[in-house]
C-alpha cells in the first residue's frame, strides 16, 4: 500500500526503484542514505547505491537532545559525498523512526532537497525490490552549513515556560510509557522517573502508518491531527531519545503543513531535571492506539 499524498518531503519505493541509476554514480546529485536502530542491519542488505548513517555515533553526541555540532554535521554528510545541492532520500527500518531523526537533523542545518523513502526498509523488501551488500564509496564534497533552522527544533526551558499557554504538546510514545509505567522490553529504558509532560497528549507515531511502514493518505492523517491543524502556536512533538517523534513532526510539518517542532531531548533529557513538571496516567479522554 503506498502512501496516497502529494509531498516534496517523501519519495516512493517505485520512484527510487526506476530512479536506482541515479543514486549509484559518484556525481553528487543524488545519494540514498540509510539509519536504522541496528547499524548491523545495512551490513545484512541495502539498496543498491546506499551508504549508511549510523543514528548514535553520526548523528548524535549522547542522548537528551545532544545532536552533532555543525562541523561534525559538515564533515559527516561532506564524507558521504553529499553537497548543499545534493538530493538526499533517507530511509531506514521502523518505519523509518532513525532515518526520520536523520532527516530532521538535516532540516535543523538547512538542508532543502532532502526526502523520506516511504515505507523504509520494510516496503522495499515487501516489493522484491534489488538488494545488496556491496558499499559504495563515494567521494568526499565540501560541504558547509551557514546556520540552524531553529524553527524546527523545541527546547526544554521553552516548554516549561509555555505549559500554562496552552501550546500544543503530542508525547508519540506508546500508551504504556505515557501512562508512567515501565518501558516495553524493546524501548531504551533511559530515566528513573515515568510519566508525560503536563498538558500533552497522547497520539503513538504509529497512528501514522500503515502495516507495511508507509504513511497513511492524507485524509486519514488530517483526521487524526485534525485538532493541530488550526492551532496559533507551535505543536511540539516528543518521545523517549527525540527519534519516534521526528515522524510525528515530519507528518504535522512536512505532510500537513503544520507549524511543529520535535522537542529531540524529549523524555531522556526532561525526567532528570527535577525543575521540569512530570504527570502520569491517562487522560480520560486519551484513547489508546498503536505503539
Amino acid at each position: 500500500m503506498t502512501s496516497h499524498i502529494e509531498s516534496d518531503a517523501i519519495r516512493s519505493a517505485e520512484w527510487v526503484h526506476d530512479h536506482l541509476d541515479r543514486f549509484q554514480t559518484d556525481e553528487p546529485d543524488y545519494r540514498l542514505v540509510e539509519v536504522d536502530m541496528d547499524p548491523d542491519m545495512y551490513d545484512e542488505w541495502h539498496i543498491p547505491g546506499a551508504v549508511q548513517i549510523n543514528w548514535e555515533e553520526d548523528i548524535i553526541n549522547g542522548l537528551g537532545g545532544n545532536v552533532i555540532s555543525k562541523n561534525e554535521a559538515e564533515e559527516l554528510f561532506g564524507g558521504l559525498g553529499i553537497t548543499r545541492e545534493t538530493n538526499v532520500v533517507v530511509y531506514g527500518d521502523l518505519a523509518n523512526w532513525f532515518a526520520g531523526h536523520a532527516y530532521w537533523v538535516l532540516k535543523y542545518y538547512g538542508h532543502e532537497n532532502v526526502q523520506l523513502l516511504d515505507g523504509g526498509r520494510r516496503y522495499w523488501r515487501l516489493e522484491d525490490y534489488e538488494q545488496t551488500q556491496e558499499v559504495p564509496e563515494y567521494s568526499s564534497r565540501e560541504y558547509e552549513i551557514d546556520g540552524t533552522n531553529e524553527d524546527v527544533r523545541a527546547y526544554k526551558d521553552e516548554i516549561i515556560d509555555s505549559l500554562d499557554e496552552g501550546r500544543p504538546i503530542i508525547d508519540v510514545r506508546n500508551p504504556q510509557e505515557y501512562r508512567g509505567e515501565k518501558p516495553p522490553a524493546d524501548i531504551p529504558n533511559t530515566t528513573e522517573r515515568e510519566g508525560h509532560i503536563p498538558t500533552a497528549d497522547n497520539v503513538p507515531w504509529g497512528s501514522a502508518v500503515n502495516a507495511d511502514g508507509t504513511f497513511k493518505p492524507e485524509s486519514a492523517l488530517r483526521e487524526i491531527y485534525a485538532e493541530y491543524l488550526d492551532r496559533d502556536s507551535t505543536t511540539v512533538a516528543y518521545c523517549r531519545i527525540g527519534e519516534r517523534s521526528s515522524i510525528t513532526w515530519f507528518v504535522l510539518s512536512e505532510l500537513l503543513g503544520i507549524d511543529a517542532a520535535n522537542y529531540d531531548g524529549s523524555w531522556t533529557e526532561w525526567a532528570p531535571d527535577e525543575s521540569a513538571p512530570v504527570e502520569r496516567g491517562m487522560p480520560p479522554t486519551t484513547t489508546e492506539g498503536d505503539s
